[in-house]
């Protein structure tokens, strides 16, 4: 089969994003978009592409879910020791992402990491499928392993082990908060002409609004 990606074209009409339309606080314009998202059924609406850099600068990126987010920041969690946990400890800034491609929006966010407090991570972890949770134990995430049954063999005893049993959170697992810096909201719109708004945190706590071209 040939595949020319050059000749994939959507021309967006959906909507657009005037500063008249925009809220002043980016978190609220944030929730609503979300709020938007998820009635609109989107398939995982909450999922976010997370950038960190490594050693030497080298930029990585991954899709995380976000758990949870308030004027503090948004909140996702992952094992404390993976790829992006160590390189979160060496340089604690990031940048995420959500395409939300039915609406035709994207969302842009940076700013500075912080790791949630233990209680917050330990009350997340108990709302967790008990899969989920055991999964958390079993996986050493971004090591490499030689097979998948060694992961499965790993979870069966652990399962074995925690039956009838509360389990605990693992040390090395937890939440990061995302403290935002920048906001951008992308609203696509007809003949490449998108709409984007910029929001910049400012000394004194309020937010800066300009308009980019696309």
């Amino acid at each position: 089969m040939n595949l020319s990606v050059a000749d994939l074209r959507q021309n967006y009409t959906r909507a657009g994003l005037t500063e008249g339309d925009a809220l002043s606080d980016p978190l609220e314009q944030f929730k609503i978009w979300l709020a938007e998202a998820v009635k609109a059924q989107l398939l995982e609406p909450n999922a976010m592409t997370l950038a960190t850099v490594g050693a030497g600068g080298q930029p990585s990126a991954r899709i995380v879910l976000l758990k949870g987010f308030d004027e503090r920041g948004l909140v996702f969690y992952t094992n404390y020791q993976s790829s992006k946990g160590e390189q979160l400890e060496e340089k604690p800034k990031a940048a995420i992402a959500f395409w939300w491609g039915e609406l035709e929006r994207q969302v842009r966010i940076e700013g500075t990491i912080e790791k949630v407090a233990p209680e917050e991570s330990d009350q997340y972890f108990k709302s967790r499928p008990l899969n989920s949770q055991l999964g958390a134990w079993v996986s050493n995430q971004s090591q490499v392993i030689p097979s998948r049954e060694v992961l499965e063999k790993r979870f069966e005893q652990l399962r074995l082990e925690y039956e009838g049993k509360i389990i605990p959170r693992p040390p090395h697992w937890g939440g990061y908060r995302v403290m935002p810096k920048q906001f951008e909201f992308w609203q696509g719109r007809p003949s490449r002409l998108h709409d984007r708004l910029l929001y910049r945190l400012l000394e004194d706590g309020s937010w800066r609004i300009k308009r980019l071209s696309p």
